[in-house]
């Protein structure tokens, strides 16, 4: 099938190699422009590289509504375009293009999570499972009818950066199986119960900072949730660490916010009576690394009661 490609991140490269892997034709990527990156180096997305490397033709439009994009769009006649993690809102008009229309992968079970972030988002409220939609798009985000739902469990340990990549793999089989679907003529189309629709922001900074009268579960989800930015921080020593890794321990008579050094990581008191226990950080200026590592470094004794 003639297809256009819209996306920018990891997530959306997979999908897009597996595309290029059943054969089809990808007439043409829209992605993000180039942005800085790694020390403000400008540096294009992951998927612009494999498209390059493809020899597929690469739009970057600022803007979907002055008409540029729609006349690139239409001067590629795809037969259908598909959408995952793009980080724009395509125009009605687009979406009318493709004989087979527009179809999007959204890295959750619509209608919950709804936007931006549905991956960080459930884990920081405690999901014990997620999926990803394909759905055909309308003019409102995420709110098209869907084509299939592809789910999967959350691990207890898992982090954002880990599902990411799995959810990924999903979304590639559940658009490779969409597709044959609308090949067929057998693609659905159950519209969503806008009732149990929820929404999952951008993240930002304001996510960060630990608040240990939470209990441990709530606090090692928002962990697990902010890798691999903005990350869950804790002042240590006076000094701002991001949080990597941590472990439920046992029961604590400590109040909530109390830090103590083990041998094995950094002790936290929380707020339901019980602990974790930070096993990887990142100190302010400092390089990712074990906690026990940064205590050794700072020749801190096991049991020794740190200020934060």
């Amino acid at each position: 099938m003639r297809i256009v490609f819209m996306g920018t991140p990891d997530f959306a490269r997979t999908i897009l190699e597996r595309l290029v892997a059943d054969g089809h034709d990808v007439c043409g990527v829209f992605t993000q422009p180039d942005k800085p990156r790694n020390r403000n180096k400008v540096t294009p997305s992951p998927v612009k590289e494999y498209a390059l490397s493809q020899n597929i033709p690469v739009f970057q439009p600022v803007t979907m509504r002055d008409g540029t994009a729609l006349e690139d769009f239409k001067t590629l006649a795809p037969e259908l375009a598909v959408v995952a993690a793009y980080g724009r809102i395509l125009p009605e008009e687009m979406l009318a293009v493709p004989v087979h229309g527009c179809i999007n992968a959204h890295a959750s079970i619509l209608p919950k999570y709804r936007g931006a972030a549905p991956i960080n988002r459930a884990i920081l409220d405690g999901e014990k499972e997620t999926g990803v939609t394909v759905m055909h798009m309308a003019k409102e985000c995420d709110a098209g009818d869907m084509i299939l739902v592809k789910k999967q469990a959350i691990r207890p340990d898992e982090t954002a950066e880990d599902l990411f990549k799995e959810l990924a793999v999903l979304g590639a089989d559940a658009i490779a199986e969409a597709i044959v679907e609308i090949q067929n003529g057998t693609a659905q189309r159950v519209p969503q119960d806008e009732s149990q629709a929820t929404y999952a922001p951008m993240l930002s900074r304001e996510l960060s900072p630990i608040d240990w009268t939470r209990s441990s579960t709530q606090i090692i989800d928002q962990i697990r949730a902010l890798i691999p930015w903005p990350c869950a921080a804790a002042s240590i020593l006076g000094a701002n660490t991001k949080i990597f890794r941590a472990v439920p321990l046992g029961e604590t008579k400590d109040a909530p916010g109390t830090l103590c050094a083990r041998k094995k990581g950094i002790e936290a008191a929380c707020g339901n009576g019980k602990s974790i226990l930070i096993t990887e950080l990142q100190p302010d200026g400092g390089k990712r690394m074990a906690a026990n590592a940064f205590l050794n470094g700072k020749r801190i004794a096991a049991g020794t009661v740190l200020d934060a």
